[in-house]
């Protein structure tokens, strides 16, 4: 065990550094930088993640009053605040966009052999959604929303198998959700899951030909005709399994294949709701199921506004904006793989909660997480965390 090394020295280990020397160059991230590096601007934008600094003010203040420790915590240089707005404002945000999508194939690798949702859904399973992050429009002009408001959306696609981000995008609260459906390269046998509000035949048949398979929510008016039902057991909350095509003018057009319709009702909530699907093999149950795990997209989003910091940002230009939420997916992204690798028993609120106080020690992160009990102030959502994975 190694008790020279800061703790959070050691989580940053854990960052591919020649991937990330590759993406800085890719995009000529240091074109103009005398001593102040994009690793040092990505160190700094990490520690106030994992510490929970409240702006940029503060973590430069507190890593200032611990200047001694600068270089043993991996910084080169010294980190003052003009310096770090500068770089968060001009240093293009695709190379922490391209570090995202990097540790993105390390932690798949590594969750990979999570339990399936089902035992007939053999393919990887995805969740589909977004989420709105609200701004001040006379501080963020570049993403207007409605008259008086900005808006930011988060576009991302979850692996259920442990809550890995797999794709995401940024674009101002504007642009309809079912837009991201274009930017996507759906994998062959993979199901993809999304709300109604996704609902477009011509997308849907585009995941259709590639291949994959998507399980969503039909709308109420929605013209169609069985052409047969298969035989459902009640007990299991399935009321009914058609086959069906479209009749609608339009949506016949755009969807000319058959589709399977589920109506299933729900034994706890009492609620009934009908699901579209294109695939043929998978029981109803597991359909059904399935789109009952979407709602680990609800609680990623929410576990990352909750826990990191992307509801205050810590510049105003849509460079700064989307530099801070690519940053704070990576800290996401590390700490997971941190979980898999050192094989830590605790959830990610309980890691993190950990390392904020404990990121100027020298304990060895094995040491650090062994034998120790916390107790969330979040009871509530603290039993919605092991849905995660976790």
């Amino acid at each position: 065990m190694n008790y020279k090394q800061y703790v959070f020295a050691q989580i940053m280990e854990h960052l591919p550094r020649h991937d990330f020397d590759s993406c800085v160059e890719r995009y000529k991230g240091e074109r103009y930088a005398k001593s102040f590096s994009c690793r040092d601007q990505f160190l700094a934008m990490v520690f106030g993640q994992l510490s929970y600094r409240e702006s940029l003010r503060d973590v430069v203040a507190c890593l200032s009053s611990h200047r001694p420790k600068m270089y043993h915590l991996g910084f080169h240089s010294s980190v003052t605040l003009p310096t770090l707005a500068k770089a968060n404002e001009r240093r293009d945000w695709r190379i922490y966009r391209d570090l995202a999508e990097i540790l993105i194939g390390k932690a798949r690798k590594l969750y990979v052999n999570e339990p399936a949702i089902a035992s007939d859904l053999v393919g990887a399973c995805y969740a589909i959604d977004s989420t709105s992050i609200d701004l001040c429009l006379s501080l963020f002009p570049w993403a207007p929303f409605v008259t008086t408001m900005a808006a930011v959306k988060l576009h991302t696609v979850l692996d259920l198998r442990g809550s890995i981000p797999t794709f995401f995008d940024m674009t101002s609260g504007k642009v309809n959700d079912v837009n991201f459906l274009d930017m996507i390269s759906f994998e062959s046998g993979a199901f993809y899951v999304m709300d109604r509000g996704y609902l477009d035949f011509k997308r849907l048949y585009a995941i259709h030909k590639a291949g994959a398979f998507f399980v969503t929510r039909a709308k109420n008016n929605m013209l169609f005709e069985r052409r047969y039902s298969n035989p459902v057991d009640k007990t299991t909350g399935v009321l009914c399994d058609q086959i069906i095509f479209l009749t609608g003018v339009q949506t016949a057009q755009k969807y000319p294949d058959t589709l399977r319709r589920i109506k299933y009702r729900d034994a706890e909530t009492r609620h009934t709701y009908i699901f579209l699907t294109n695939n043929l093999k998978a029981s109803a149950a597991s359909i059904a199921l399935l789109y009952k795990h979407r709602w680990q997209i609800e609680l990623f989003f929410k576990w990352i506004k909750q826990h990191l910091k992307i509801k205050a940002f810590w510049g105003h230009s849509e460079n700064a904006v989307k530099t801070q939420i690519c940053i704070a997916l990576c800290s996401y992204l590390v700490v997971a793989i941190l979980k898999k690798q050192l094989r830590l028993e605790q959830n990610l609120y309980e890691i993190l909660q950990i390392t904020s106080a404990s990121l100027f020690d020298k304990s060895s992160l094995v040491e650090l997480f062994s034998d120790i009990e916390i107790q969330s102030p979040e009871e509530g959502f603290q039993k919605t965390l092991p849905l995660l994975g976790f």
